[in-house]
């Protein structure tokens, strides 16, 4: 078998995104950096956007689905007056409206764009329509007309008026919620049209910008030519937010064997949680893997 190129390392490292890099730059470059032998995100940033994105090495790839469907946090700043083709200010100009809403319009369209929604997502975005990507057809002058899927907006609140044709707006989201989208709704709902300026994710699952390292400041250490393995964070970092379960040495083995645990054993340890939730298997301070409580069964998910 060929031998995979790179160092096998294993956690997560939360890069603050610069504008004009996509994702898989970033990711390319962070692998360069570390001679990392295996190497992916946490969520898609908009070249465009700026923060948080979270890079998971080796092991830490298994975890990759759990961040993404944690908890999102955005701040963009709403251009008014203005349509463009990918909802965000690197596209073409479409369209032009001289409405200018008050800040209170703009907060009575909030509530209608909050909570279980049905969103259009922009057509410069990623989504397939019969094998193509949107964006390829978008960018060939063959938009596609995409359906509006279900999203989840927790919290959407108007920060700040800067002035008569600029807004900031702060998005509380699940996975899949285009903000690009949300800045767009916003405007039509007020009689206008817009477009993003600025995007900027300020948190993503347990990691928050406190956690975060710009590109710049990952450099080789002393003794060769790669980026330090201490920069990253253990892989079970990213599980933060998942209910923990401690498991004796004997039980850990046996889960290890992808065998299921009978919760009878287990009571008085099993964390608060409903049938079907995903708990964190513990032995010590190791994660061992994620479980989910089924039919009077601890069973094993993902062995990490």
């Amino acid at each position: 078998m060929r031998r995979r190129r790179g160092r096998p390392l294993n956690g997560w490292l939360v890069i603050d995104k610069p504008s004009g890099m996509t994702s898989t730059q970033v990711v390319g470059r962070a692998k360069r950096l570390f001679d990392a032998q295996k190497v992916g995100h946490g969520g898609t940033l908009d070249p465009l956007a700026t923060g948080l994105l979270p890079l998971a090495f080796g092991t830490g790839t298994k975890t990759v689905p759990y961040i993404m469907d944690g908890t999102k946090v955005y701040r963009f700043t709403l251009k008014m007056g203005e349509a463009r083709d990918s909802d965000d200010a690197d596209g073409e100009v479409t369209g032009h409206s001289d409405v200018r809403p008050t800040d209170d319009q703009l907060r009575a369209a909030l509530p209608a764009l909050t909570g279980d929604i049905m969103q259009v997502p922009p057509v410069f975005s990623a989504l397939k329509v019969a094998g193509e990507r949107s964006y390829d057809m978008a960018r060939e002058g063959r938009p596609p007309e995409l359906p509006p899927r279900p999203a989840r907006v927790d919290r959407f609140e108007l920060i700040e008026r800067v002035d008569e044709d600029t807004a900031i707006f702060e998005v509380e989201s699940g996975k899949g919620v285009y903000m690009r989208a949300l800045a767009r709704d916003v405007a039509l709902a007020c009689g206008t049209v817009g477009h993003i300026t600025a995007l900027r994710r300020l948190r993503v699952g347990p990691f928050t910008e406190a956690d975060a390292i710009t590109l710049d400041k990952i450099t080789p250490n002393e003794e060769n030519a790669h980026a330090s393995p201490e920069l990253l964070r253990p892989v079970a970092t990213a599980l933060a937010d998942i209910p923990a379960l401690a498991l004796t040495a004997d039980e850990a083995a046996s889960l290890l064997h992808g065998q299921s645990l009978s919760l009878v054993d287990l009571m008085g340890r099993i964390p608060q949680t409903e049938e079907g939730e995903t708990i964190r298997a513990m032995e010590g301070g190791r994660v061992l893997g994620l479980c989910r409580l089924e039919d009077g069964w601890l069973r094993p998910v993902r062995i990490l």
